[in-house]
């Protein structure tokens, strides 16, 4: 049926058939007894399969990457589907248009997308407004237990004790504010804000959206911003998480606090990275973002890459890579820091592989796009099959 359906949409062209397909689920999912039936059909029975990761229970380990739903429109419709997780944005602090159309493109012989974005969004002072709604009509979770911090790294208890979902306990950082899907909140900088200064953004967000989402990812690996990747330095990573860190102390109740890194990282970048997360007690880390390579893709996308341009390659091209990331940085870290996984997770299978490599969570994007709206369904029925 989505076959079918994916085909029509393919003759639009991509950010139009993004729109027009999560505006005709918004229709549907307006309607009480047909949001009923969607989630019926649509919503993983899996039990068993629920999780603590840096102190949030999520009732399921799929999740949505940020860039799908920038600007928190979508909540709803996307529980109805039933996801674990959303994260939204990137989110900046002024609104900002984004790059020129056409800016994101379909390569359907690899099953891959190219996006150049550009943080397109609404500015955080709306989306916060969207997801104060969105907390206001829904049910609160009960907090989730995090595990006390004992080991000599102070990165948290080892994965076996720390992703047990016990619920009912306070400790630490906790969740539950936002109701039954967990919502993370993908911060970056305005493209027209000096690096020097984009600690300043990145506390910004982190101050509007505080009190409306259960986690934050701080992007600074995005190929679509200029100057952006640049932040992944030791130096400026430590000036932008050691803000937001200092910040999240002075709070009763802390969030935890994720980075999103590139696949294309060095060796010696991500034993940066790793070093930087003890330093600073990171919380987590999301592995990873899109890549500027295109070495994976066949030959007629290749092509086509070469006519589109600039962007970031996702989808399933970018699986080996992200892998390798994953398996790398998790040794890196001795696995006491929690990673979500994305990159190229189309199938139970796929969500396996990260999961064997280190991952606690999944998040997918480009798959969700392929496979349709029971992709969470059926990667949760793979991995407890």
């Amino acid at each position: 049926m989505y076959r079918l359906l994916r085909n029509l949409l393919f003759n639009l062209e991509a950010e139009q058939a993004h729109y027009f397909s999560m505006n005709l689920l918004s229709t549907a999912c307006s309607i009480g007894p047909v949001r009923k039936i969607i989630g019926k059909c649509y919503t993983p029975a899996a039990p068993g399969l629920g999780r603590t990761a840096f102190g949030l229970y999520f009732k399921n380990p799929v999740g949505l990457g940020a860039g799908f739903d920038k600007n928190a429109c979508y909540l709803r419709e996307l529980e109805a589907l039933g996801f674990g997780f959303v994260e939204i944005g990137t989110v900046t602090p002024l609104p900002q248009e984004g790059n020129e159309k056409p800016r994101l493109f379909r390569l359907p012989e690899d099953k891959a997308l190219i996006n150049r974005m550009g943080f397109n969004n609404d500015g955080v002072k709306v989306i916060r407004k969207r997801l104060e709604e969105w907390k206001k009509n829904t049910t609160p979770l009960l907090p989730a237990v995090r595990q006390a911090r004992t080991h000599a790294a102070g990165l948290g208890a080892p994965p076996e004790q720390d992703y047990q979902p016990l619920v009912g306990v306070e400790f630490g950082k906790q969740t539950g504010i936002q109701g039954k899907m967990i919502i993370g909140g993908n911060i970056g900088k305005n493209k027209v804000t000096p690096n020097e200064d984009a600690w300043k953004d990145y506390e910004t967000c982190f101050n509007e959206l505080f009190d409306v989402v259960d986690y934050f990812v701080v992007n600074v690996s995005s190929p679509n911003t200029p100057g952006l990747r640049a932040l992944q330095d030791k130096d400026s990573l430590l000036k932008i998480l050691g803000t937001l860190q200092e910040n999240n102390k002075q709070r009763p109740v802390q969030k935890p606090i994720l980075l999103k890194i590139a696949p294309d990282l060095t060796d010696g970048q991500l034993q940066d990275i790793a070093d930087l997360a003890a330093e600073i007690q990171l919380d987590g880390i999301v592995s990873s973002n899109t890549t500027i390579s295109r070495e994976k893709l066949s030959g007629l996308s290749k092509a086509q890459s070469e006519a589109i341009g600039m962007g970031g390659l996702s989808g399933q091209p970018l699986k080996t890579a992200s892998d390798d990331i994953l398996e790398k940085i998790t040794r890196l870290t001795a696995g006491k820091v929690p990673v979500i996984a994305s990159g190229g997770v189309f199938t139970g299978k796929d969500a396996a592989d990260k999961f064997n490599r280190g991952a606690v969570l999944v998040q997918v994007w480009t798959g969700f796009i392929y496979e349709g709206p029971g992709i969470v369904k059926k990667i949760c029925k793979e991995i407890k099959a």
